[in-house]
């Protein structure tokens, strides 16, 4: 081996400082999700979705699972889903989600909401458990609830997701295909699986009105909705710009802090202390 093969081969033994804090910062992630999942210091956030062209009609919220440290302070979901995702902890948040989901839809009659879930928790008893009591309790509020799979998770297993949200959409349930744009998929799994939602990544969102590199593809997006006949939804919009903008290239509906940011006391239940007050 010469001095130059010497220095070029990394020894296995070594780890740079950057991985061992990458690691470390996994390490105590995952240890606060799970001794949040044990005292249930968990909560959804709703966002508002909105429907395009009517802004003040709200067309469905989303509930997003929020962790709490023992401080009671909201930990940015950002920081720990990508952390949790294949781990139990993120089987086990689906289900706190989804009891939580369900919850709301019982209290507030009239509301709609998505509920996100991973394609890897329909394995996992306790989550179809929840839903299927929750279904047979009350076979209305499947007709309320939808589901949000991400474009990456739902390409983990196809053929399982399928199968699964032809079960459940003839019980009422719908599905949103969330974060769309961002992977991967295959137009031959898009047309198998049915999905009655279609939700355009944020990315695409930002600054629309004034790129037309996304402009272009936005359109491509908004004619893959419409030829499998999914209502679309653009996420991530921040601006009324970009908001007129998607309104006039067809987009249904529109999400983001445009509209709302995510609350953790959502109107409805500032409306019934009002009245009960």
């Amino acid at each position: 081996m010469t001095a130059h093969d010497d220095v070029l081969t990394p020894d296995p033994d070594l780890e740079s400082p950057l991985a061992v804090a990458e690691a470390e910062r996994r390490r105590a992630t995952m240890s606060m999700v799970r001794a949040a999942i044990a005292r249930r210091d968990v909560v959804l956030a709703f966002q508002p979705v909105v429907v395009a062209g009517a802004e003040a009609r709200v067309a469905f919220h989303e509930g997003l699972i929020r962790v709490l440290d023992e401080a009671g302070r909201i930990i940015p979901a950002r920081d720990f889903i990508p952390v949790v995702e294949t781990d139990r902890a993120g089987r086990e948040l689906d289900c706190l989600a989804l009891e939580l989901g369900i919850a709301e839809l019982r209290r507030e009659r009239t509301l709609r909401l998505s509920i996100n879930m991973s394609a890897r928790s329909i394995g996992y008893g306790p989550w179809l458990d929840t839903l299927d009591r929750a279904i047979a309790a009350d076979p209305t509020l499947a007709e309320r609830l939808i589901l949000e799979i991400t474009e990456s998770s739902a390409m983990v297993l196809p053929d399982v997701v399928a199968a699964f949200m032809e079960r459940y959409q003839r019980a009422g349930v719908a599905f949103a295909l969330d974060d769309f744009g961002a992977g991967f998929t295959s137009f031959r799994y898009l047309r198998d699986f049915y999905f009655d939602i279609l939700k355009i990544d944020g990315d695409f969102s930002v600054g629309v009105a004034s790129d037309p590199d996304n402009q272009v593809l936005y359109d491509a997006l908004i004619s893959i909705g419409r030829h499998f006949d999914m209502l679309t939804v653009a996420e991530g919009v921040q601006t009324a710009e970009d908001a007129a903008y998607l309104v006039r290239a067809g987009v249904d509906c529109l999400q983001g802090y445009r509209f709302g940011v995510p609350v953790t006391v959502p109107p409805w239940r500032d409306e019934r202390r009002r009245a009960s007050g």
